[in-house]
């Protein structure tokens, strides 16, 4: 069993078995055409502390996540992340991973003044991002 476990680990660590191709986690196909973007703030504006975030999508719907309904997906907003979650796995629930999971189009934030970057990721009802991944243009803002 031992040496199972790391043949696998040894496996994993060279690149040959993928996330997506897990056994349990379902990746949701994105459709052709859609299209994730912020729509405020803009790409190098500056702002003050408190920050509303505005997420734009075409080509798709947003449903809450655990609801299935093809077509449609629920926000994630990366606040300076600087790789993207795993694919094939559920987007991490932390400071910088932010989940909308009830179908929200726009949120406010309180940062700490500097430089910071947003970023959206579209996942399916189980927080899995789409294959291939359907995501925004990093956004770099400045607070004051």
């Amino acid at each position: 069993m031992k040496r199972m476990l790391l043949a696998l680990a040894l496996t994993v660590a060279a690149g040959g078995v993928f996330a997506a191709d897990a056994p349990g986690v379902p990746v949701t196909k994105a459709p052709s055409g859609a299209e994730l973007y912020i729509i405020s703030p803009k790409d190098g504006a500056v702002v003050g502390t408190d920050v509303t975030v505005q997420f734009g999508l075409k080509g798709m719907g947003v449903a809450p996540a655990g609801v299935k309904k093809e077509g449609t997906g629920h926000h994630h907003l990366l606040v300076d992340v600087k790789d993207m979650p795993a694919a094939g796995q559920p987007i991490p629930k932390d400071e910088h991973h932010l989940h909308f999971g009830n179908g929200q189009t726009e949120t406010s934030l309180k940062l700490a003044p500097g430089k910071h970057t947003l970023q959206l990721e579209l996942a399916d009802e189980n927080h899995v991002p789409f294959d291939p991944p359907i995501v925004s243009r990093q956004v770099t803002i400045t607070v004051k």
